[in-house]
């Protein structure tokens, strides 16, 4: 019996299989790219360095007997367990804030969202600062004796994420039709059993993936524990970072990131397996008129909220802005005279340098995210969730890992990248796209296949379509996501810390090494750096504010 031939592929073939894929999924080779070129290299090139013998030959043996010793252990115990404790607080405070958003009709409820929102984008550096000062001793919250305790950093890490949950589930809630609740409860259930059997499911996945997303920026908290904690807590992320710029021990900082890399690969796992759940439909059309004023005994829940609001988001920038007008008990400004003082104190320096890298990473993040999120929303099934969680692989590797990878990689490439003022915008560049492409997918989702099929049968090229369908409706997306990438890049810590030349720090960095200085000048410049990030940051989160539409978006 003769054997049939095998058939061969035949040019016609091959372009018709190419043209089975979405035009809009090549835009993500630049993004791929990007990520395989700053990213995974240099994470390789530190992991191979590291798991590097005394010989030249690969030796992960050594990798083995580090990780097995019980100081690595207890620094990776602490690392998950303040992580899931962080989670399970901030989820208890932003489950009401989510409603408080979802489901109620303020006045004022623009600048609720902005002091939502605004922790979330300060500089952990200015985050650890913040609870150093108000919990000192001396200081507004010195009476309750948490200085230097575990319980400092648990409470700045809700402070920090707190965001996280209140705007990604209230996003979800705020969608939901109300009529299933309000049927439940026509049918003698209590408002609580409503809840949680009407309301929570429908919740869970959003829940999940906003948690994971909390433990992972947990887990990988670096200025808020190197402040806050010092040389009594430390985590995988700031012993990677003593072991590699102080000890220059690269085999045991090469191992913590390994161990590092396996639990935060978990939480990215969590979040978009959750998120890619939840993200396929746009919102409800019955979404508009699901938030009601609040009447009677309704206010009560409604003030609960709001002064758990005050006393966790409102009052804790308020008193940092006190306290830096203070000095020796009297009213001074001396700090803030120095940093604005045009050139004669570096501080002016760092500002101008944070600036500028900010404005070029969040030029990079905005034009790597579109075309990622582009691709992402073009393609199916397991190629789009594969996406996904590349693109949130750079929040879960530990940043000092990718600043030393970078210095490793970048004097192997033409023109030594190391000596280049883009150095630091392309490390922010790497943790603002996640946030990009996380504010733009929703809305791209959300718009209509139709109306791009039929500018297709009209002939409209697949750019004239992006130009005429997607872009008109997710405009204020993009906005929002460049809003978003510039704060993130102006307040970035970790990478920035290890990349910054001794002579031009970013503002973050001054006030990092500001802090730790002795002198009475030197800490009234780092209260008053800190306040002004915290300023600038609510400004641009205002501007965010009017520029969003409903609830589309992550935030």
């Amino acid at each position: 019996m003769a054997r049939p031939h095998a058939r061969v592929a035949t040019p016609t073939m091959v372009s018709r299989r190419a043209r089975r894929i979405p035009a809009g999924v090549w835009l993500g080779v630049l993004p791929a790219i990007f990520l395989l070129v700053f990213f995974a290299w240099p994470v390789l090139a530190i992991l191979e360095r590291g798991l590097t013998g005394a010989g030249g030959s690969l030796d992960p043996l050594g990798v083995l007997r580090i990780l097995a010793e019980p100081e690595v252990w207890g620094i990776a115990g602490f690392t998950i367990g303040q992580a899931l404790a962080s989670t399970v607080l901030t989820l208890l405070a932003g489950l009401p804030v989510a409603w408080l958003l979802a489901r109620v009709d303020l006045p004022g409820r623009f600048l609720l969202r902005i002091a939502v929102t605004v922790p979330f984008v300060l500089p952990t550096v200015v985050v650890g600062i913040l609870f150093r000062v108000i919990l000192a001793p001396q200081g507004p919250l010195g009476f309750l004796g948490l200085d230097g305790t575990v319980w400092a950093i648990l409470i700045a890490h809700v402070f920090f994420n707190i965001a996280v949950i209140a705007r990604t589930v209230g996003s979800v809630w705020s969608t939901l039709d109300r009529r299933a609740e309000q049927a439940a409860r026509t049918l003698g259930a209590t408002p609580w059993q409503a809840w949680r059997t009407v309301t929570l499911p429908a919740l869970r996945p959003a829940i999940l993936s906003a948690s994971a997303i909390v433990f992972l920026f947990c887990a990988t908290s670096f200025g808020v524990v190197l402040v806050l904690g010092g040389s009594r807590y430390r985590t995988l992320e700031t012993e990677i970072y003593l072991q590699t710029v102080q000890a220059f021990d690269l085999r045991a900082a090469a191992a913590l990131s390994i161990l590092q890399m396996l639990t935060i690969g978990a939480a990215i796992l969590i979040a978009t397996l959750a998120r890619r759940r939840r993200l396929g439909d746009g919102p409800s059309a019955l979404a508009a008129g699901q938030q009601s004023r609040p009447r009677g005994r309704q206010w009560v829940p409604v003030g609960l909220v709001l002064g758990v609001v005050a006393a966790l988001l409102v009052a804790p920038p308020l008193l940092l802005a006190w306290t830096s007008v203070r000095r020796g008990g009297s009213f001074t400004l001396e700090g803030y005279r120095l940093l604005l003082g045009g050139g004669q104190h570096e501080a002016w320096a760092a500002m101008l340098m944070s600036l500028r890298t900010a404005t070029d990473a969040a030029v990079l993040a905005t034009v790597l995210g579109v075309l990622a999120a582009v691709a992402i929303t073009a393609a199916r099934g397991r190629w789009a969730i594969a996406g996904e969680a590349a693109l949130l692989a750079p929040l879960g590797i530990s940043a000092v890992t990718v600043g030393f990878g970078l210095l490793i990689t970048l004097g192997q490439l033409p023109g030594d990248l190391r000596s280049s003022p883009l150095v630091i915008p392309i490390a922010q560049a790497l943790i603002a796209i996640p946030l990009v492409v996380r504010v733009l997918l929703p809305a791209l989702r959300a718009v209509d296949p139709r109306l791009r099929e039929g500018a297709r049968v009209l002939g409209a090229a697949p750019l004239r379509v992006w130009a005429s369908i997607d872009l008109p409706l997710a405009w204020r997306s993009l906005a929002v996501a460049a809003g978003f990438a510039f704060i993130v890049s102006l307040g970035e810590f970790g990478a920035t810390s290890f990349l910054a030349r001794a002579g031009e720090p970013t503002l973050p960095v001054l006030i990092g090494r500001l802090i730790s200085r002795p002198g009475a000048e030197s800490y009234s410049v780092a209260m008053a750096g800190a306040v002004a990030l915290l300023a600038l940051t609510a400004a641009v989160i205002a501007v965010v504010e009017i520029v969003r539409v409903g609830e589309i978006g992550e935030f």
